[in-house]
């Protein structure tokens, strides 16, 4: 899967794999393979739809040798994250990075400390005084707003720091990672079914995403094809997640503007999606259901009838929200050309999911690859292209009805496949495989590494927020502070899926 080069040569590689951003960067991550006796290695990972595929190279370093590569932010921006991450964690060092301050390890983790290096401890316990200073603009009449990190609500921390020119917000700087929990760092050691715990609650919003994604890299590595009806069953699981979020996204937005009857009817329509998880599941996240090799349980015909009984009513509700929202004018005037991000910022950050299609980048990993029965369903991205607020509340309007479609279809194929199994057998040697899922944040990758004796060497997790945070602050620029709230809800990002 992935083509060996030297360090000096990553830069002219990197160039020939985006193809200016027709191949966007899924990830970029680092490995310690000095076990084995090769060394440092970075991973780059690219996208190649019309393959249904990703595709990639990685560079070895010699840990007795230079750890110092060219950056390819440049080259690819969506890569800026990426290797200030790798820096925090595997001690290797971009030249010429526009941004080198932390961005995992923050003030109270010491210099030269990279935690995913083999011969640091799961237990290290460490102190420090790193330095990191927040980004302002400067100049006359200008001025600062700090906001968190810790928020009037349940949300994880998370600090902003806006320069001000009256009201307008002319830069944003984010600081986020601040509940850095070391999940990739606790599964090592631990069997694929061992850590399924872990992956389910690295965010309670894309369980199903993060267990799909991972339960296919251990499915590639056992080299076992998931039984048809559990595949469905994976697919009707993860458009169930999505409702459940889209709706209760469409009631968070307005509470950026005080939009009250619009958060009741998304509240109510969101407990109806989480009662009726719990009654498939038998909790309200989902956990629990998909395993390596299959599902866990089935879906009776008794509980199909439920879900078509409640999806009924939650898209009665969504039209209401829609037609609330088109029709309140004050509503639409502060959500219509607010929040823009241009469509080629979507590329060049290789956006995802909602953020990414209401720019018009069609970038859903539901059409461009293949897993679950997807490619069944008919399925095309819905999109537009303005980038505001308004796009990115018409796009989960838009994914909603066709997810309504879809989990009717996925009903009726349950109906007329045959039940016998639902798990295929797993047996583990070493090896290496991905997977990728869409959540509703958009896709979700992860890279999962095996050694001998079936156990975790290496785990690397992207979330779908992953790559749309960056965005977040290129796209206040110009609107005013009171705006911020509202622009942040319409992305609807995570941090606790960056908290990993």
């Amino acid at each position: 899967m992935f083509t060996e080069i030297m360090p000096e040569a990553v830069l002219e590689t990197a160039e020939k794999y985006s193809a200016n951003g027709a191949h966007p960067l899924t990830a970029m991550f680092g490995r310690d393979e000095t076990e084995s006796g090769a060394g440092y290695a970075i991973y780059c990972c690219f996208e190649f739809p019309e393959k249904k595929d990703i595709d990639g190279f990685k560079m070895v370093f010699d840990p007795k040798g230079s750890l110092e590569y060219d950056s390819i932010t440049h080259v690819v921006p969506g890569a800026a994250w990426y290797e200030r991450e790798i820096r925090d964690m595997f001690g290797l060092v971009p030249k010429g990075h526009p941004d080198l301050r932390p961005l995992v390890l923050h003030e109270g983790f010491p210099e030269n400390f990279y935690p995913l290096r083999k011969n640091v401890s799961v237990n290290a316990k460490v102190q420090g005084d790193r330095k990191y200073k927040m980004r302002t603009a400067k100049g006359e009449g200008l001025f600062e707003v700090p906001v968190g990190p810790i928020h009037a609500g349940i949300i994880e921390p998370g600090h902003f720091r806006f320069s001000q020119a009256g009201e307008a917000m002319l830069q944003l700087d984010a600081k986020l990672f601040y509940t850095h929990r070391g999940i990739e760092k606790a599964v090592e050691g631990k069997t694929p079914y061992e850590a399924l715990p872990i992956i389910e609650r690295i965010c309670g919003a894309c369980s199903i995403a993060n267990t799909w994604s991972f339960c296919q890299g251990a499915e590639k590595i056992a080299g076992v094809l998931v039984p048809r009806r559990a595949e469905i069953i994976r697919t009707l699981l993860m458009e169930l997640e999505r409702i459940t979020n889209h709706v209760g996204d469409l009631g968070n937005i307005p509470a950026g503007v005080g939009f009250n009857p619009a958060i009741s009817l998304g509240g109510r329509l969101k407990e109806k999606m989480m009662r009726l998880c719990e009654a498939v599941a038998g909790n309200r996240f989902l956990r629990g259901f998909i395993v390596p090799g299959g599902v866990r349980q089935d879906i009776t015909e008794e509980l199909a009838e439920h879900i078509h009984e409640v999806l009924d009513d939650v898209a009665d509700g969504v039209e209401d929200l829609s037609v609330m929202f088109a029709e309140q004018e004050n509503f639409q005037n502060r959500i219509q050309t607010t929040g823009i991000v241009r469509n080629r910022t979507a590329v060049d950050l290789a956006m995802v999911g909602v953020g990414a299609r209401a720019s018009g980048f069609a970038h859903d990993s539901r059409s461009d690859f293949d897993y679950g029965v997807y490619s069944e369903l008919n399925f095309k991205p819905f999109t537009k292209s303005m980038g505001d607020v308004a796009a990115r509340i018409l796009v989960r309007i838009g994914e909603l009805s066709a997810s309504f479609e879809m989990v009717d279809s996925l009903l009726e194929m349950l109906n007329g496949c045959p039940n016998d199994d639902l798990v295929a057998d797993m047996k583990y040697g070493a090896g290496e495989g991905w997977g990728i899922s869409e959540s509703a944040r958009g896709s979700n990758f992860h890279y999962l590494v095996l050694d001998d004796a079936g156990k975790i060497d290496r785990l690397f997790v992207r979330s779908a927020s992953y790559p749309n945070w960056p965005a977040l602050t290129v796209a206040v620029q110009g609107d005013i502070i009171p705006d911020f709230p509202l622009i942040n809800k319409s992305f609807e990002l995570c941090y606790a899926c960056i908290d990993r």
